[in-house]
This record gives structure tokens, C-alpha cells and sequence, in this order.
């Protein structure tokens, strides 16, 4: 499966990985207009090719800055670059590099899960792929179910469903927004496996998890995000010897002062 995902996912990008940063972010600030400032200067930088974790509780910003990248809300300043194109002045290229898989479970109930994927290339300007729907809906476990609308599937499938649907226009950049929440072990392991392939295939990943084990076992690079601040960004290896080889866990409640 590997050449295949290597061939389909990211065989518009030519040449070897180009050392430009996936993603950039330099003081980013959300202030809601009736609620908190959601980000308060956010920094960072994501390299091509890496599996990095967004991690925070419940509250601290990840899903808003989520939400800016991917234009759906709007930033109140700072800059947030994809490939080195703003978010809000290439929002059309912005958009086409990202593949995006929500918390929250949500399609359209009229169409088939084939329809819906094809429907889905359609939205980013692309000619019908047969062979890489039915790559995806093969590899996720989902070819038997192709002519089935999403709502007869169960929660694990429609999970198997939405990443599909993210990946069918070949994004450079794959967002995995607490995509295990809910799914049993044996889809976990799955997901687990398939973010390696896409990783291996050149795909960037950000994953956000509150399973820290999770992030611990996939990630390179995390970045903790609580209060609307970015409160560490390390290599996961280098971020435990500094707390003395400490379950990334552990280290997590530490530096967002979780009561437990």
C-alpha cells in the first residue's frame, strides 16, 4: 500500500520535500467578540514530512487555531502561512494543501459514501479519480460499503468515512482533529498504522489527541497549547529527559497545572 498512498497523496508535489516550512505561524491572536481571547500569540512552525501534536486541554485554542488554517475562522492578527502562502490572501491554495478530519462526525445524508468522496473532489476543482477512491475505500475498510449512505454505518465507519473524505483531493498537509475519540482498539491500531503510511508516503500530519500515549507513540514533535499560549514546543524524546524520562502524560498535567 505504500507506493500506491506515496503515488496518489502527494504525486503533485515533484521532486524531493522542498524545506520550506508546512506550516508558520507568528503571533497569532483570536479575540471572540462575546468570549475569551482564544490565542494569545501563538508561534510556531511545522516542517514538511513531520508528525507533530497539538496537544491541550479542553478550551485551549487548538481547534481555533485549527479553524484559521483552514479558514473557517477568521484570525483578529498575526499571520498563519501554508507552503508559505497566507491563509488569507491564496485561501483557495491554502485549502487545496489541507486535509482536514474533524472531531465531530457530519455529512450529507443523501449521497453514498462513494458519491460523497467523488462530490468532495468536485469541491477542490479535481477530475474524478476512480483509482484512488477506490485505493482509500479498500484501504480503510470501506470498498463494501461504497454504495451505503454514511448514516447506516456505524460510528467506527463513519470515523473510516470522514478520513477518506480528507484525503480524496491528495492534501499535502493531513489534520487529524482526536480522530480514535470513540473507536475501539482494533480501529485505533488502524489509524495508527494508516498515519504512519501517510507520513511515509510525504504527507505532513498534525494530530491533536487527548490520549497523550497516542501522541507519544506517533509524534516528533509536540506542542502544548493551554489558555490560549503555547507553553512548550519540543522533540518528544528531548521534551521527557528534561522531566527526568517522565510518561508524556505526567509531563502534560505538569505544564497545564490539571488538577487530578
Amino acid at each position: 500500500f505504500e507506493s500506491l498512498l506515496a503515488h496518489h497523496v502527494v504525486r503533485e508535489r515533484r521532486g524531493p520535500p522542498t524545506c520550506m516550512k508546512a506550516i508558520e505561524i507568528q503571533e497569532l491572536k483570536k479575540k471572540y467578540e462575546k468570549g475569551p481571547e482564544a490565542l494569545k500569540g501563538v508561534s510556531f512552525s511545522i516542517e514538511e514530512g513531520e508528525v507533530f501534536g497539538l496537544l491541550g486541554p479542553n478550551g485551549a485554542g487548538k481547534t481555533t487555531l485549527i479553524n484559521i488554517l483552514c479558514g473557517v475562522t477568521r484570525k483578529s492578527s498575526g499571520t498563519a502561512k501554508v507552503f508559505g502562502k497566507d491563509v488569507d490572501e491564496d485561501p483557495v491554495f491554502v485549502k487545496s494543501s489541507l486535509g482536514v478530519v474533524p472531531q465531530e462526525i457530519g455529512f450529507n445524508p443523501f449521497f453514498t459514501v462513494r458519491q460523497a468522496m467523488e462530490l468532495q473532489l468536485g469541491y477542490y476543482g479535481k477530475r474524478r479519480d476512480a483509482d484512488y477512491v477506490n485505493y482509500l475505500l479498500d484501504r480503510l475498510s470501506l470498498m463494501d460499503k461504497a454504495d451505503v449512505k454514511p448514516r447506516k454505518l456505524s460510528g467506527g465507519m463513519q470515523r473510516r468515512f470522514m478520513i477518506a473524505r480528507a484525503l480524496v483531493h491528495r492534501p499535502r498537509v493531513v489534520v487529524l482533529d482526536e480522530p480514535t475519540a470513540g473507536v475501539d482498539v482494533e480501529l485505533r491500531r488502524a489509524l495508527y498504522a494508516f498515519v504512519r503510511e501517510l507520513n511515509q508516503a510525504g504527507a505532513t500530519v498534525i494530530l491533536t489527541t487527548h490520549y497523550l500515549e497516542e501522541a507519544e507513540l506517533l509524534c516528533e514533535r509536540v506542542g502544548i497549547v493551554n489558555r490560549g499560549e503555547l507553553v512548550t514546543l519540543e522533540r518528544v524524546e528531548d521534551l521527557k529527559k528534561k522531566h527526568d524520562d517522565k510518561k508524556l502524560e505526567d509531563i502534560f498535567v505538569e505544564l497545564t497545572n490539571i488538577k487530578v
